[in-house]
């Protein structure tokens, strides 16, 4: 099936018990045993089925497959929040000593993850001085166990050369994690080009509405965890909290989610409740006719403000002359996201003015709904960082995020154009 059918269709028919077309909400913390040696093979993982929300849920197992087919990959695992997939995607490959090699642009909270809270935790993420692969490779040790990127980066827009970074993180035997948020599998499909982990914020594009928080991550399941057992023991020796369980002997490819759902989502609970999966498979359902209008009112976006003389510059990766061009020719086949930057002339003062005269745009920290959003990025989802930080992460006093949403273009043009002669006056 193509994505489009995919969005609709994936990982569910019917309910086999009541025929129900839409996905039953199963909203339900425990579900009974046969018997107790019924019981017993489910927590020794000998049979398929539920036994507790905090593990598994039938709603929520539709949007996990829905998403695996979309993205291409084997299996995936929903969680509560975009940001706790990503913590757990990062605890699964590393131990106390180990490292992770980033990409400086990132989003503001991942930045605070990793500079932060994970060396608390006896992990170091190394940012590299730029995306390219050869500043990536510098970084990489016998301690690395994996390197990180954002497919489009939030907010600088920047594109990740994710083949040329897979090879990277090959031949040094450790997994490529891409944050696919921006783009979406309707746009790109990371795991095509050789990343081995993809997560997602569901709260952003793929639910779309600005309603409901989750967060999900796909396994591609090609990474041999076998040939590279020093680096990762955690998937080739027993688990001693788990019955002695070898997760790449029990679950072969798919070893990746499911040490992620037994070790972390089962112990430390950021569980995505069922109505918060029900949500996001209806949004879901809607994606790949959003991003195309997204899309096209954010090339008419970018195009209005770039023509604009109280505009400084624009940051969009379709234009001819951006630094990203060849990689958005290459990866979202010469399509750029609808989230954009760009700076007004007059600096920190004029984009302030701009920010608060703004009507149908929204100010706030969101982005990917259906809605135009804008946010001051150096003030809210960067505001932790240093100023030095803030402009590798892409991000400047005066910069303006936009997430251009699906309103008539005419309407969302109208809407800047009267904030930019507030700014102006």
């Amino acid at each position: 099936m193509r994505r489009e059918t995919i969005a609709i269709h994936g990982g569910y028919d019917v309910d086999p018990t009541t025929k129900a077309v839409a996905v039953p909400i199963y909203q339900t913390v425990a579900y009974a045993f046969d018997s107790a040696d019924h019981g017993a093979a489910l927590f020794n993982l000998e049979v398929e089925g539920f036994r507790y929300s905090r593990i598994a849920n039938p709603t929520t197992a539709v949007l996990e497959r829905r998403v695996a087919a979309l993205e291409g990959g084997l299996e995936a695992l929903c969680v509560s929040t975009g940001q706790a997939a990503l913590n757990y995607a990062a605890l699964n490959v590393t131990q106390l000593g180990s490292n992770i090699v980033s990409v400086p642009q990132l989003y503001g909270t991942t930045h605070t993850l990793f500079a932060y809270v994970l060396p608390s935790q006896g992990v170091t993420v190394r940012f590299a001085a730029s995306d390219r692969p050869d500043a990536i490779e510098k970084l990489i040790d016998d301690n690395t166990r994996a390197v990180f990127c954002e497919s489009v980066g939030n907010p600088a827009g920047n594109i990740c050369d994710l083949e040329a970074l897979a090879r990277v993180a090959h031949t040094h035997g450790v997994p490529l994690i891409v944050d696919n948020t921006v783009p979406t599998p309707v746009l790109l499909r990371p795991i095509e080009y050789g990343a081995d982990i993809v997560v997602h914020s569901l709260t952003k594009f793929m639910g779309g509405h600005g309603t409901t928080l989750g967060g999900i991550i796909v396994d591609g399941g090609t990474f041999p965890w076998k040939e590279h057992a020093r680096r990762f023991p955690m998937f080739t020796r027993p688990d001693p909290s788990y019955h002695d369980l070898v997760y790449v002997d029990h679950f072969k490819e798919a070893a990746y989610i499911a040490r992620c759902r037994s070790v972390y989502q089962r112990t430390t609970g950021a569980v995505l409740s069922p109505l918060s999966a029900f949500l996001l498979l209806q949004g879901i359902e809607t994606v790949a006719l959003r991003v195309e209008r997204h899309v096209e009112n954010g090339r008419g976006v970018a195009e209005f403000l770039r023509r604009d003389r109280r505009v400084e510059w624009v940051n969009y990766a379709a234009f001819p002359d951006s630094p990203y061009h060849a990689l958005a020719l290459k990866y979202l086949g010469g399509r750029a996201c609808s989230l954009m930057t760009f700076g007004i002339k007059g600096g920190f003062e004029a984009g302030k003015k701009f920010y608060d005269a703004l009507t149908l745009v929204k100010r706030l920290v969101n982005l990917g709904d259906a809605k135009s959003l804008a946010c001051h990025p150096a003030s809210t989802t960067h505001r932790q960082m240093s100023a030095d930080a803030q402009r590798q992460a892409g991000v400047g006093p005066e910069t303006i995020r936009l997430s251009v949403g699906i309103e008539h273009v005419d309407d969302i043009i109208a809407d800047l154009d009267q904030a930019l002669a507030a700014a102006d006056k």
